[in-house]
């Protein structure tokens, strides 16, 4: 699994526990829901900016983002 693969994954994971759709997120994070999409897949590079907004968006450190699944 690739980086990104890896990030996308774990955005996933936060969200679910969240209980978030991945469109509310999307819009929280004033981001398209089709491109959130791609960023749970791990299709596209990731700026630090937009993963800051989707750490934002979750409510959480952006460090977690980076920390081992949980799964």
């Amino acid at each position: 699994m690739n980086v990104k693969e890896k990030l996308g994954k774990r955005i996933y994971e936060i969200r679910k526990e969240k209980s978030l759709s991945q469109e509310k997120l999307a819009l929280k994070a004033n981001i398209d829901r089709a491109y959130m999409h791609l960023i749970e897949k791990g299709k596209t590079n990731v700026s630090i900016e937009l993963i800051e907004k989707i750490a934002i968006a979750l409510e959480i450190n952006i460090c977690e983002l980076f920390e081992k699944s949980t799964q």
